[in-house]
């Protein structure tokens, strides 16, 4: 009779490895977060709190340095006054960044869609419905050339509107001849081009048909980028293009999408710019490009696309806006407005690049 076995050995060769494994259970680091990594990993998930902070604490500062008439309803009106343009633009710089691009021919399509508004109605004597229709056709025929040469024929963003801005303000000076439409004239012949410059006085504050432009157009941006699959489309081609694609995201529609939006909003822009000045001229608004990007980059947006948030930029523009007023209030020339807002930019880069290592 035979002794049967009761230790049993491995069948196969490479099951004799296994006996000689570990056999501890797996765990995960779950070491508690100091206080500037919770601080760093917030600001990473709300990227409108930054600017949003840096609001107030100017607000409270230039409220101590000037006094009391700084907080006044009209003090504070005139400022979203002042910066609804650039907020309307900004809008408009916002979907291309989201995009990691950005459009430097924004400024160029505001002042060329307000010319051809202008023009076309004491030019040509064509209805102000009509010349506004046509300057909107024209933005979004504007940013449609500057989707297609980005999409499809895979040209830098920076250069194509680099190359797009001189060809449109080059444009607008030869279709214009120069020429500046009085207020006057508009306020007579074509008061509906000055729509946005009507005014509102409401509890000591007097509001603009701009202002309220301004605020309906980023509240209806932030509810389509946040709540809706284009919205989404537009931060996963921002933050990879190629997953994106991958994903079955259609990237070259997405981002003719954006260009043609964002130059429907310069359209806008120039229309409102019309009622904000009175007058319209080519001389006006050449320098949006620039207060958009900065209204940008102050506000939290990422430059390399993908995270940011429209809110951010509106607190970045009112971060300008406050700046600008409460030094004027001050007294101070307007050079050293000029220095902080510099400031003010080097800063907001650093800190995104700090929050940025979160997602490394």
């Amino acid at each position: 009779m035979t002794e049967t076995k009761t230790t049993s050995e491995p069948a196969q060769e490479f099951e004799r490895v296994l006996t000689q494994s570990a056999t501890a259970v797996a765990s995960f680091d779950t070491h508690e977060k100091s206080p500037l990594e919770k601080i760093r990993h917030f600001l990473h998930s709300s990227p409108a709190s930054v600017p949003l902070i840096v609001l107030m604490l100017s607000l409270i500062i230039f409220a101590i340095i000037v006094g009391s008439r700084f907080f006044t309803p009209f003090a504070l009106s005139l400022i979203l006054q002042q910066v609804a343009i650039v907020g309307i633009v900004g809008a408009a710089q916002t979907l291309v960044v989201l995009t990691a691009g950005i459009d430097l021919s924004v400024g160029a399509i505001m002042v060329l869609t307000s010319v051809i508004m202008g023009q076309f109605t004491f030019r040509y004597g064509l209805p102000a419905e009509v010349s506004i229709l046509c300057g909107m056709a024209l933005g979004a025929l504007c940013g449609f050339i500057n989707g297609v040469l980005i999409a499809y024929i895979k040209l830098p963003p920076f250069i194509v509107t680099l190359g797009t801005w001189q060809i449109f303000l080059a444009t607008t000076y030869i279709y214009s001849a120069n020429e500046t439409i009085r207020a006057q004239d508009i306020e007579t012949n074509a008061p509906l081009l000055q729509f946005f410059g009507q005014k509102i006085n409401f509890g000591g504050a007097t509001f603009t048909y701009g202002v309220f432009a301004m605020l309906l157009l980023i509240a209806i941006l932030w509810y389509v980028l946040n709540h809706t699959a284009w919205g989404r489309h537009v931060y996963a081609i921002g933050d990879d293009a190629e997953a994106a694609k991958l994903s079955g995201v259609r990237t070259k529609r997405v981002l003719i999408a954006v260009y043609v939006l964002a130059g429907l909003i310069c359209a806008l822009a120039g229309w409102a710019s019309i009622g904000r000045n009175g007058s319209v001229s080519p001389q006006i608004g050449q320098f949006a490009n620039i207060e958009s990007i900065t209204a940008v980059v102050i506000g939290g947006m990422s430059l390399f696309g993908g995270r940011g948030s429209i809110m951010g930029m509106l607190f970045g523009a009112l971060i300008v806006g406050v700046f600008s007023f409460g030094m004027r209030m001050y007294g101070t020339d307007v050079q050293w407005t000029y220095l902080i807002i510099g400031v003010l930019i080097i800063l907001a880069v650093a800190i995104d690049q700090w929050i940025r290592k979160v997602a490394g």
